[in-house]
């Protein structure tokens, strides 16, 4: 599984945020002479110094293979795989800023988690819209329940691949996977890029749980609850409601919403503690990708008439200055229903 796949010996990495480097730092432990492009001019100067990413992912000892770059362009002109990790409400910036320089045979990896505002598409759909010149088929999806931290350190870690054309996911698969890095194919990038973006919303409001110190119930429902909401958002969408039940789905919707290290679950939690939204953005050098996608998340449901019950809660408190505890008394005390028939009537409704 740690074979380097013949014929490639280079690949870009576009971002060196924490998910980006550790990425990279697998791919050049596994033989690959990596370029890393990074934003940040200290990022290079601390690699190139110290073979260390102060910055995002500090403690970690980069390999000699993975090297640091402020040049775009020289990133894209000489690699014909990209894996673009950037923040997702950057990705149509970069993705035109790399248009120039993306042939039609480039292979495009986007890592990146979210939902775009205003147009509520997903990473795939902004790079296949933004890179003309590129064919859509060669554009894949990487998800999946991983801590950048935890790759880093080389902790057992499955993830999934999904694209249009399973050729090239298969590729992609072999590309990244290692003994401790599994990677399973799928065929619903839609999905996979759902459960990845959606689940960070779900994982303030499981944030809210545990800072109010409510209990093991409660957040268990509300993870519960929350699936049924990605897999509603989903079948509307197009995705394979299967998809939800894997690893991009219920997989990384409990990573994300019990872990500490989960940047969305720790804003969720400082809220339930009393903290304001504002106190905490202060305090942290990113914006949990979670803060941003629930208003594009929000909206999109409002469009497409969807009821989605957790996420207008994360939204009322993150952008109407609503509190968790009303939040929670809000989900408790709507109308009672039917578990199964709901999601067997959303189902219905999109065939």
């Amino acid at each position: 599984m740690t074979k380097i796949i013949e014929g490639i010996k280079k690949i870009g990495v576009i971002g060196a945020g924490s998910w980006g480097t550790a990425l990279a730092n697998l791919l050049a432990d596994k033989g690959y002479k990596v370029d890393l492009w990074a934003y940040e001019a200290e990022v290079v100067q601390d690699i190139l110094a110290h073979r260390e990413n102060k910055m995002f992912l500090p403690d970690i000892n980069l390999s000699s293979n993975l090297i640091p770059s402020n040049d775009l362009e020289q990133v894209l002109t000489t690699n014909k795989i990209l894996l673009v990790v950037v923040p997702s409400h950057t990705m149509r910036d970069m993705a035109t800023k790399m248009a120039p320089y993306i042939a039609a045979d480039t292979i495009v990896i986007t890592a990146s988690k979210g939902i775009e505002d205003g147009t509520y598409l997903t990473m795939y759909g902004v790079l296949k819209e933004s890179l003309p010149s590129l064919n859509p088929e060669n554009i894949v999806v990487l998800s999946g329940p991983s801590f950048a931290k935890e790759v880093a350190m080389k902790v057992p870690t499955a993830i999934s691949v999904g694209g249009k054309n399973s050729d090239v996911a298969t590729r992609v698969q072999h590309i990244f996977a290692t003994d401790y890095f599994r990677i399973y194919v799928n065929d619903d990038p839609i999905g996979l890029e759902l459960g990845g973006a959606v689940k960070n919303v779900i994982a303030i409001a499981a944030g809210f749980v545990d800072g109010m110190g409510l209990g093991l119930n409660t957040r268990a429902a509300l993870i519960t609850r929350g699936l049924a909401e990605i897999r509603r958002l989903g079948i509307h969408m197009g995705a394979n409601p299967h998809t939800f039940s894997g690893l991009s789905g219920v997989g990384d919707l409990i990573l994300t919403c019990t872990g500490d290290l989960s940047r969305n679950y720790t804003v969720g939690k400082q809220l339930g503690q009393g903290m304001t939204l504002s106190e905490i953005q202060d305090k942290r050098r990113t914006v949990a990708e979670g803060v941003r996608n629930t208003k594009s998340i929000y909206h999109l449901a409002k469009k497409l008439s969807i009821d989605l019950p957790i996420i207008n809660e994360v939204y009322r408190a993150l952008y109407e200055n609503s509190s968790p505890e009303n939040a929670i008394t809000r989900l408790m005390t709507r109308p009672l229903g039917h578990e199964t028939s709901e999601l067997d009537r959303y189902a219905a409704e999109s065939a």
